[in-house]
């Protein structure tokens, strides 16, 4: 049963939460102790929620995950973890992290809260909008980086940054609706009743534009944001973006695609991209 918790609790999606930190690289206070501290422990907590989240997520859609060829085999919806645990696992996650959030910062626990209760009405409601499913899995993201905002005394962070996390949150929730439709497809199954008003071509249109603009706006970035050195030595980690959409973009269209913590989790050339990527950022920042 303990498995079958962590299993629900899906701690390989904790890797979304890297986000929290960008306030703390991108402010210049990694090496700031207690800065670092603060962050580490808010991206934990913040955790707790989102897996209580997922947890509650996994009891509202246990009819529907049954006619999907993989999620059918979710702890909740194949009766390998009962109802009654679920339900107790999520509230004691919720009861432990949304207090501890509050003693790092109220602004914080109000973004915890913020996340829980938007995830909540996403799962009943807002996820069988088409459009407003993508715009709403984008918000997550900007809410992640929001929230490590509030764990540090911000000074030089941009407000770029938001829109960029935005728009490349957006173009990944994208190229997730592509992939499932594409999976609906092949399977004649109806896992996804927003899939009905998606088709393969529109969502191939909507990447590609939020693609162009994402590069485009991350480029502005590099040289126009004031918290740069002015050297534009930013300008470097162009290229590694431009690699890293480009490869996603490779793996939806030939197929392999899937949901974006997989493929950051099991792609080796986009996971090579992100870590120089993150290591030239780094350079910059903390050597320049």
């Amino acid at each position: 049963m303990l498995i079958n918790l962590i299993k629900t609790m899906r701690l390989k999606q904790w890797a979304k939460n890297i986000f929290i930190f960008s306030a703390l690289i991108f402010d210049r206070k990694l090496l700031d102790v207690s800065s670092f501290l603060h962050t580490l422990a808010g991206t934990a907590l913040f955790s707790l929620v989102a897996s209580a989240v997922y947890i509650f997520n996994d009891i509202a859609d246990r009819e529907s995950d049954l006619q999907h060829p993989t999620k059918k085999n979710r702890p909740i919806a194949s009766g390998q973890l009962p109802l009654q645990t679920a339900w107790a696992a999520g509230i004691i996650l919720l009861l432990v992290s949304l207090p501890l959030a509050y003693l790092l910062s109220p602004t914080f626990l109000a973004i915890c809260v913020i996340y829980f209760t938007l995830n909540l009405t996403y799962s009943t409601k807002l996820k069988h909008i088409p459009l407003i499913d993508v715009l709403i899995l984008a918000s997550f993201y900007l809410l992640r980086v929001a929230s490590g905002t509030t764990l540090i005394a911000v000074e030089r962070f941009s407000p770029w940054l938001y829109v960029v996390t935005s728009l490349f949150a957006l173009f990944i929730g994208l190229g997730k609706r592509r992939a499932e439709l594409v999976l609906q497809i092949n399977n004649s199954g109806n896992s996804r009743p927003v899939l009905d008003g998606y088709s393969v071509d529109l969502l191939d249109q909507l990447i590609t534009i939020v693609a162009g603009t994402t590069i485009v706006t991350y480029s502005l970035y590099t040289f126009s944001a004031p918290s740069l050195p002015e050297n534009h030595s930013m300008m470097l980690t162009i290229p590694f973006v431009l690699y890293g959409i480009f490869r996603y973009l490779y793996l939806i269209q030939t197929g392999e695609g899937g949901a974006p913590e997989d493929i950051a989790l099991s792609d080796r050339p986009l996971q090579a991209a992100i870590l120089l990527w993150i290591l030239l950022i780094l350079l910059v920042f903390y050597l320049y």
